[in-house]
């Protein structure tokens, strides 16, 4: 019987499914295949986040819990791109010796291309801007909500 070889892990693979991927943990179940606990729990804030969106189309805006819940959903996008970020601009060595470490330093699947170029790109475009609205969002409603306080409070 002989002894199967390992399976190389793909650079550009890996930062696609992060980029789009990422909420899901399809990343994580790529690359440390579907024991990966980080993998399991990567939906639960993604979920979380989709209910805020869900709470804020029944009940408005004024809806406290939604101000919670929609940054987990911005937040872990925002995390999932800058880990394709960081896959994307990882040296082949690097790659190569942390998830292909029956490759050699220079094998193929660490190295870049134009996919792994876009999947950078395309990351750090709706990352950044994801990111942003979620801060935005946040500290909107955070002093929305102070403002109201201080209104009730005084009258």
């Amino acid at each position: 019987m002989t002894a199967q070889a390992p399976k190389t892990k793909n650079k550009t693979l890996a930062a696609w499914l992060a980029f789009v991927g990422g909420p899901l943990g399809l990343h994580r179940f790529y690359l440390h295949g579907l024991g990966d606990w980080l993998g399991w729990l990567l939906p639960i804030p993604t979920a979380l986040g989709l209910y805020g969106i869900e709470r804020v189309q029944q009940l408005g805006q004024d809806d406290v819990l939604s101000w919670l819940l929609i940054p987990l959903l911005g937040f872990t996008i925002a995390g999932c791109g800058l880990r394709a970020i960081l896959y994307g601009l990882m040296t082949p060595e690097k790659w190569n010796a942390r998830f292909n470490p029956q490759a050699a330093p220079d094998a193929a699947p660490g190295r870049t291309n134009w996919f792994t170029i876009f999947a950078i790109a395309g990351a750090l475009m709706v990352g950044t801007a994801v990111l942003m609205a979620s801060i935005a969002f946040s500290f909107q409603r955070y002093f929305e909500y102070q403002i109201e306080e201080a209104r009730s409070i005084s009258q």
